[in-house]
């Protein structure tokens, strides 16, 4: 039973000595001129003028939450795939079902205007 353990051990011996390895050789190599420029974050370009903590616009939380919404329901049609003979005539009813209140919700909302960005 320990012998099943031993490419475990050496894979973590192995990362073990390539982690700090690494690092040192990355130290080495890298240049050491931090500056007032190179320390400002970075913004796309554009000089940052304001605060991070600022407010944002209520858009970009409600597509965030759009996001997150459609793309776990499309999650559930991994297993329903995996699983299609299985199910049958009944699972395909279900599937087209759930797929029409997906896309009813999307419809609903694109007319809502809650997609524009502008």
């Amino acid at each position: 039973m320990p012998q099943n353990y031993v490419p475990i051990f050496l894979f973590l011996a192995v990362v073990g000595i390539l982690i700090p390895f690494t690092l040192a050789i990355a130290s080495i190599i890298r240049t050491q001129s931090p500056n007032r420029v190179k320390l400002m974050p970075y913004e796309c370009g554009i000089d940052p003028y304001d605060s991070a903590r600022g407010r944002y616009t209520i858009r970009f939380y409600i597509v965030a939450i759009l996001f997150v919404v459609f793309d776990v329901e499309t999650v559930f049609l991994f297993p329903w795939a995996v699983k299609f003979k299985a199910l049958g005539v009944f699972g395909l009813i279900e599937m087209l079902v759930f797929l029409g209140i997906l896309i009813v919700g999307y419809v609903w909302i694109w007319k809502k205007g809650a997609l524009e960005w502008v």
